[in-house]
């Protein structure tokens, strides 16, 4: 027996089976019959020319295992079962049940204060599953937020949120992730807040009215991966006693930097060096008009000092360029700067575009470029290939699920009424048809990503799964500020939300939490006192292909 597996997709659902290609169709559309309960006579199975007959020769039809076929009809009747267990109604559920329940809006965080620099980047970061894994994972000496009590601490608790002795601030935000899956609701991030202030200090500053002064988040969001570049550290697997830090692997990309004199100085040769860095500055200035161009001047700076050949000051011009990419790429808008006029820190607000896939390879070595160009170009036609297919498969579905008025509209005009109506349904039949054998077709022939990929990636970044090999980014996470200056105005946070249509967002405004569409992200530019893209957090695009086009 000549046996291969294939797969059958009907009314949404996925079925894996063995089919003997050595029968007649008829045999393969009992082995249906048994999977779906639709009868044989109300199958129309989808093939390459038109529909499988009962008397089709199976082996005629050139099948390699994995192929696609695409089934439609209904049974004949269906019976409907008793649920085996209670239904449960949402209003019925706990707060942790609710929590826990898959789609359910993410908690809030309120606002201790002038914490909302705070809120919106603890809830940006939230949302990079590796971390989370590892926070899990960490185990510390001294005393965590969860041992100190949690959220419902005493007035003791209350009191110490200016500063704990001995928390640390990883395990302070390990307990604060678990206590935040455990809500809906906003949760008061005190203990991490005494942990952020106690580790530094300048979060704890107080203005001339003895309140909690406004902070610059992107500062807290440097601080907070300082601390778990030191803290959060990932065992080897390779047996080696040598550990790795979660920010080097995930979130610190590497460059070479070349300092050379912009006087002739013959004695004196350019300089290179080799640093990492967890975000890219996008310096802004009246040329500056969208992402990529400030992070090409941030990449390109002038220092001044002293020369040694010149015996006196200099200027200096340093360029970078990247060695490697982390999986996860921070972007800095540098928008905030000092006016000596006013004696504080006043805000850009030009207006700068971003975009929702970034190519960083334009910022690479050559030699790293030459190994991320051919994965990236190959990647890009295999997601625009995905995006084709899935187009036509809603299409399809849309056709299929929009009501049939023909008839109606067409009743109570006699014989030729209903033979004009019969020929319409007929044709809308046989375009429907057509229409659904393309997409079978389309679907049966998509390639398969890991093949299409695997002889186009670097064997050494291939190795490495903490950077990204192919220099395409994804936009996750947006921290945006409103208002004039880093020392007022209001902070927030946008993240994609996984799932669904890939085009809505959560909204984090403190403890206030709404989804928006993609087009307000598109409104972050800036521009004004409103809201205003201030940091961007992107992941490198996945090597592998969305759910609708897995074999």
């Amino acid at each position: 027996m000549s046996s291969i597996p294939v797969v059958v997709t009907h009314a949404g659902k996925r079925h894996e089976l063995e089919i003997d290609i050595s029968q007649p169709g008829e045999v393969f559309k009992f082995q249906l019959y048994s999977i779906t309960g639709v009868e044989p006579e109300r199958q129309k199975v989808l093939i390459k020319g038109g529909q499988l007959k009962d008397d089709t020769d199976l082996s005629s039809l050139g099948l390699k295992p994995g192929h696609k076929f695409m089934m439609m009809g209904t049974p004949a009747g269906k019976h409907v079962q008793a649920p085996k267990e209670k239904m449960k109604f949402l209003e019925d559920l706990t707060d942790a049940q609710l929590a826990a329940f898959g789609g359910s809006t993410p908690s809030g965080l309120q606002n201790l204060g002038n914490t909302c620099y705070m809120n919106s980047t603890l809830q940006t970061l939230r949302f990079v599953p590796e971390l989370q894994e590892e926070l899990q994972k960490y185990q510390s000496s001294g005393p965590s937020a969860g041992a100190l009590g949690g959220a419902s601490g005493s007035s003791s608790l209350l009191s110490g949120l200016g500063g704990i002795a001995g928390s640390d601030l990883t395990s302070a935000l390990r307990d604060l992730y678990k206590q935040m899956g455990q809500t809906t609701e906003g949760f008061p991030p005190m203990m991490f807040l005494g942990a952020l202030r106690t580790a530094f200090p300048q979060f704890a500053q107080k203005a001339k009215n003895g309140q909690y002064s406004q902070q610059d988040a992107e500062e807290c969001y440097s601080q907070i991966l300082s601390q778990l570049r030191q803290k959060l550290k990932i065992q080897s697997t390779d047996g080696s006693s040598s550990d790795v830090s979660f920010v080097d692997k995930y979130l610190s990309g590497q460059m070479v930097s070349t300092l050379k004199c912009n006087e002739d100085t013959p004695d004196e040769p350019p300089v290179e060096t080799t640093e990492s860095f967890v975000n890219l500055k996008c310096h802004i200035n009246q040329s500056i008009n969208h992402l990529r161009d400030g992070l090409i001047a941030g990449l390109t700076e002038e220092i001044e000092k002293n020369s040694p050949a010149l015996g006196r000051d200099a200027i200096y011009t340093k360029t970078s360029k990247i060695t490697r990419l982390p999986k996860y790429l921070t972007c800095h808008f540098v928008r905030f700067y000092w006016k000596r006029e006013i004696n504080k820190k006043a805000k850009i607000m030009r207006k700068v575009t971003f975009p929702f896939e970034l190519d960083a390879s334009e910022y690479c070595t050559d030699e790293l470029r030459a190994k991320l160009i051919p994965v990236r170009d190959r990647l890009r036609d295999l997601r625009k290939d995905a995006e084709d297919r899935e187009r036509a498969r809603k299409r399809l579905k849309r056709s299929a699920a929009s009501p049939d008025d023909v008839a109606g509209g067409n009743a109570g005009m006699g014989g030729f009424g209903s033979a004009q109506s019969k020929a319409a349904e007929a044709k809308e039949e046989a375009e429907k048809t057509a229409a659904a054998i393309k997409v079978a077709a389309d679907d049966a022939n998509a390639p398969d990503w890991e093949q299409e990929l695997k002889d186009k990636l670097d064997p050494g970044l291939a190795a490495d799964d903490g950077c990204n090999p192919s220099g395409l980014y994804e936009l996750m996470g947006v921290i945006t500020h409103q208002g004039a200056s880093a020392d007022s105005g209001h902070y927030c946070s946008y993240v994609k939300k996984e799932g669904g249509d890939g085009k809505t967002w959560y909204f984090f405004n403190d403890d206030k939490v709404s989804e928006v569409e993609q087009d307000k992200i598109e409104s972050l530019a800036g521009g004004g006192e409103s809201h205003s893209a201030l940091i961007l957090l992107y992941r490198s695009a996945p090597l592998t292909a969305p759910d609708s086009e897995k074999k």
